[in-house]
């Protein structure tokens, strides 16, 4: 959605007009809708994770529906409203891929980039010289340092929730 890089393919195929700003407003606006319904799935897949994750080898689960109902009830995330989206016969995640308790990293994720994006907006945007600095102290270093050490250099603090949570409109004072 920055206007920067919209301007290089939001335009019309014939005429070459760029997206109208009306037209992005009402995108912007219905981008978030049923933000709070799917932050909570996301959730709930998560401590479901977490939750089998921490059985020991010799614990014995002999209803997955209870073991379900436990795990979400136990965390006070048992909303009647918003039924777990996975269930453990088929949350391949929790059982194949290399995830093991990992679930949650979408959502870890999704916040580093939510409070990375908002570093280059008060930066100046997406620049070169911006790039180039998250180039040269994220992507050009992979593994070799621990990856708190480098998002807390480049952002000048440790990550934060609050540009997730104002971008997902959960939080207007974020």
């Amino acid at each position: 959605m920055d206007p920067a890089v919209l301007k290089n393919y939001a335009v019309h195929y014939k005429t070459g007009a760029l997206i109208p700003q009306e037209l992005l407003d009402k995108i912007k606006r219905a981008s978030n809708f049923n933000g709070g319904y799917l932050l909570t799935e996301a959730i709930e897949a998560s401590l479901l994770d977490l939750r089998w994750h921490k059985l020991s080898a010799t614990d014995v689960v002999k209803d997955v529906d209870a073991f379900e109902k436990e795990a979400l009830e136990s965390t006070g995330i048992d909303i009647k409203a918003v039924p777990p989206r996975y269930r453990s016969s088929y949350f391949q995640h929790i059982w194949s891929g290399g995830y093991a308790a990992g679930y949650y990293a979408y959502q870890w994720t999704k916040m580093l980039s939510e409070d990375a994006f908002e570093w280059f907006e008060e930066h100046g945007g997406l620049t070169r010289a911006n790039g180039q600095r998250f180039r040269d102290m994220i992507l050009s270093k992979g593994a070799t340092t621990d990856y708190k050490s480098l998002y807390k250099s480049f952002r000048g603090r440790d990550a934060s929730i609050k540009a997730m949570l104002k971008n997902m409109t959960l939080n207007k004072k974020a």
